[in-house]
């Protein structure tokens, strides 16, 4: 099977071993990895701070960029969700409406790609300690993307998964809004690194690096010595 990476600008910039880890990870599981190098960013923080022409002038590269595209696969649920927002952001513009909608049809968060296309649960991976998981914003609730990451880490072995205290708060990031708003940011930060500790997980994994850089800054800011893993390189774990 042949598969388009969608890396992401966090990936690309700062998290080059979730990108590694989710193209060996797929090539372990028999799919040809192959990266549109035109793609840029999605758009996502332009569109959300609503500047609409600018977000639609990247979603046309990115178009472009995965015309050809089988599958498109990334590490990240929010990413994901943005390509699925192409549609109704040239909901009247003919010209590329059909474009939009082919990329958003193709599209797959990772753990999702490998549970419902794949057929995949156990991918092997071996893990040991205690960990416990984020479950993001954009993933669960415009994504709907809420089984298969704790399908694929209950396959892990060595690993002990713990429950989340209020794991559907939000971690605060939210892009720009951890910019913008940033006293309630780290309010909203802060409740999520407690709930965490509660669990004495020696891991804290999540499917978004936006989050998880949000987390991990925090936890090491107060000393917490909690190791964070994004899924993909969790899984991709011998």
């Amino acid at each position: 099977m042949k598969v388009s990476l969608f890396v992401t600008c966090l990936v690309d910039m700062f998290y080059p071993n979730v990108g590694k880890a989710t193209v060996e990870l797929l090539n372990h599981l028999g799919c040809d990895v192959e990266f549109p190098e035109k793609q840029v960013c999605c758009g996502q923080p332009a569109y959300n701070s609503g500047y609409v022409r600018e977000a639609k002038s990247a979603a046309k590269n990115m178009i472009q960029a995965f015309e050809h595209a089988e599958y498109i696969v990334t590490p990240s649920g929010s990413c994901a969700t943005m390509f699925k927002e192409y549609p109704r952001l040239f909901q009247d513009d003919p010209k590329w409406k059909e474009g939009a909608e082919q990329l958003a049809s193709k599209t797959y968060e990772l753990t999702r790609f490998l549970v419902d296309v794949l057929g995949i649960t156990d991918t092997g991976a071996r893990l040991d300690g205690r960990a416990t998981y984020h479950s993001s914003c954009h993933m669960t609730r415009l994504l709907g993307v809420k089984d298969a990451p704790f399908t694929l880490l209950s396959n892990v072995r060595g690993l002990q998964l713990e429950p989340l205290p209020q794991a559907r708060n939000c971690c605060g990031f939210g892009g720009t809004f951890s910019v913008k708003m940033s006293p309630v940011s780290t309010e909203m930060v802060d409740e999520k690194v407690n709930n965490i500790l509660q669990t004495k997980a020696d891991y804290l994994i999540g499917a978004d690096c936006g989050c998880l850089m949000n987390i991990k800054g925090r936890l090491e800011r107060l000393g917490h010595p909690v190791q964070v893993m994004h899924i993909a390189e969790v899984l991709n774990s011998r």
